[in-house]
């Protein structure tokens, strides 16, 4: 496992706010930079599927999501894997008519040529409990 160095640190701690901005903004392009080409988004957790491959998150977001009006992400923390990197974030979104809805990020990067990237995304309503995260952490590999 390398260690991260602090131009990592910032790359990564920038992903969350890049990716809540492409959805507000409806910029699929940017969007396109925050995973992999292959990458896997895991919305089970909220109730969804699970989106496989850049094209298919892009299609879902465009057509699928019911999108909150605004996602200010929040906890945002990464730590070198074997593999690349976990990053894990908050998020609390505004859901118009004075609502507010909270998940939990939970990320597997890897550093390519274009910088970092999101392989493997999962999204859920609470925190997952310890064992689920164990379970997930040996099930994903890079």
């Amino acid at each position: 496992m390398t260690e991260l160095s602090a131009a990592d640190r910032l790359e990564l701690h920038e992903l969350p706010g890049r990716y809540g901005d492409s959805i507000d903004d409806r910029d699929w392009d940017r969007l396109r930079t925050i995973f992999t080409e292959d990458g896997v988004f895991d919305l089970t957790g909220v109730g969804s599927r699970i989106c496989t491959g850049i094209d298919d998150i892009v299609d879902f977001m465009e057509h699928e999501a019911a999108h909150p009006r605004t996602h200010m992400m929040t906890n945002v923390w990464a730590d070198a894997t074997a593999g690349g990197a976990e990053l894990r974030f908050r998020i609390v979104a505004l859901l118009g008519g004075g609502k507010t809805g909270t998940a939990s990020y939970y990320d597997q990067c890897v550093k390519t040529d274009d910088g970092w990237r999101v392989k493997h995304r999962q999204v859920h309503l609470r925190r997952r409990d310890k064992r689920e995260a164990e379970v997930d952490r040996k099930g994903i590999s890079l």
